[in-house]
């Protein structure tokens, strides 16, 4: 017969590894004050309206269910080496949450400072997620599946592979560098350079606006999409591209198919690019270039 739940109401802990190693115990309505590490090599835990004011609170921990949570600034590098976690309705102020994690799920979070969270995690799904002041967030995480993000912060889902993402709202320079088999859907994105050096990187039904985005990728596919503010797209590139619109410039493509409405400027140097090897169905190209303007 399983053990019953311990159930754990209205305390407030403190002290180094509070409650070190337990198993099947629910907190409810409590606060963990000064002391790391409170729930370290914890199993099978429900967290209910808890509050996390100190560091490392959930490390090596297995089967965490957490709903209105709060992780304070200093429950810094709260959860990590954990895995089989589900975190609902929650709030977390602190940094660097969230490393080498597997089976993770957070619907209705909002990270107030998510620099270098979600670092070399497997198996994430995000829902409605809002993630401020967020560098490096999802660096290297594999097998991810979000809808109804809201990033704000440079070089997210750096060498990320095995992506999707819904419905969101992405401001973030240097977006999906390095990464492998990302899939953007229905999304805004802005941000320079995106998806500079990544493979297989799929945009459907979204409105980008870049600066060099969309430059050295192997196996660009865009379809159904807006590309506003946009030069200097798709250097180095092979892509498959059917846009509505305008693009401001295209510039040395390395094979494929480009459609649009307008471009502003196609610039081919043909000693570093073979132009046929690339299609330019457009209605209207206003200047064509041999070299970019920085070149003599």
């Amino acid at each position: 017969m399983d053990k019953a739940r311990k159930l754990l109401k209205e305390r407030s802990f403190s002290g180094e590894r509070a409650l070190y190693g337990q198993s099947r115990i629910r907190v409810e309505d409590s606060v963990f004050h000064d002391g790391e590490s409170p729930l370290k090599e914890c199993r099978d835990v429900e967290l209910s309206n808890c509050l996390f004011r100190w560091k490392y609170p959930l490390w090596y921990c297995d089967g965490v269910v957490a709903d209105g949570c709060t992780w304070f600034e200093m429950a810094r590098a709260g959860v990590w080496y954990s895995k089989n976690l589900h975190v609902t309705d929650s709030s977390i102020e602190a940094p660097k949450n969230f490393r080498r994690c597997e089976n993770l799920t957070l619907e209705n979070v909002t990270f107030h400072n998510a620099e270098e969270t979600l670092w070399n995690c497997r198996g994430v799904t995000l829902r409605n997620v809002t993630a401020a002041n967020g560098p490096y967030f999802a660096m290297n995480c594999r097998d991810v599946d979000v809808t109804g993000l809201s990033l704000d912060g440079n070089y997210s889902f750096d060498g990320a592979e095995n992506v999707v993402i819904r419905n969101s709202r992405l401001l973030t320079k240097d977006a999906f560098w390095n990464s492998r088999n990302v899939t953007v859907i229905d999304s805004f994105i802005s941000g320079e350079y995106l998806g500079w050096n990544s493979e297989n990187l799929t945009l459907i039904g979204c409105t980008v606006e870049s600066n060099q985005g969309m430059c050295y990728i192997d196996g660009l596919k865009m379809t159904g999409c807006k590309l506003i503010n946009t030069t200097l797209a798709f250097e180095y590139s092979t892509v498959e591209a059917e846009l509505s619109g305008r693009i401001e410039s295209v510039f040395n493509p390395a094979g494929g198919s480009v459609s649009v409405g307008t471009i502003g400027e196609l610039i081919l140097e043909k000693d570093r690019i073979d132009p046929s090897k690339t299609v330019i169905n457009c209605d209207k190209i206003e200047k064509k270039s041999d070299r970019p303007e920085w070149i003599s």
